[in-house]
């Protein structure tokens, strides 16, 4: 399988200083925002960003990391609830995660969220949007568009757990 870099780890942080000020922007300021990182890579591309408004903002925004076993609808067998509690009561809650593809691990968050609490409003932060969508939704975010096929792969590699920034398509 031949894999070749398509973003450096300087086109990650250009990519989520573009998408921190986005955010900003969009929600006239960070009022009321928390950040859902969906595990495992989502987690840490959430706690960046909120780095990243606090230096913009000089204000703390709450982030929070969120396994959606339970609410997949493509396992075996179920997933027992998560041991955690989201306040996404009357927030908005913008949900992150690396790679969005056919879109059902953002539909599992969008259930996870919900049983929660009712959030004022959900928005999606992607650092990477391939396309192949199989069910309606979209990122309000995206760091790069990148277009691939059905056989290809998109892995996105952090400092945090895999000692390097990058994205990276294999065929």
């Amino acid at each position: 399988m031949q894999t070749k870099e398509i973003v450096d780890a300087l086109g990650v942080k250009r990519s989520l200083i573009r998408i921190t000020h986005e955010i900003i922007e969009r929600n006239k300021g960070v009022e009321d925002i928390i950040f859902v990182g969906i595990k495992t890579r989502g987690e840490f591309l959430a706690n960046r960003l909120s780095a990243m408004i606090e230096e913009v903002e000089q204000q703390k925004i709450s982030c929070y990391s969120l396994d959606v076993s339970h609410w997949r609808d493509d396992l075996e067998y179920a997933h027992p609830l998560p041991d955690q509690i989201l306040p996404v009561k009357n927030k908005k809650v913008i949900l992150v995660d690396d790679v969005l593809f056919k879109g059902r691990t953002v539909r599992a968050a969008m259930d996870a969220i919900m049983h929660y609490g009712r959030a004022k409003e959900i928005q999606l932060a992607v650092l990477v949007d391939r396309g192949h969508r199989e069910l309606p939704i979209r990122a309000d975010y995206i760091g790069k568009n990148i277009p691939s096929s059905l056989q290809e792969q998109i892995k996105v590699k952090l400092e945090e757990i895999d000692d390097t920034d990058g994205v990276f398509i294999s065929r």
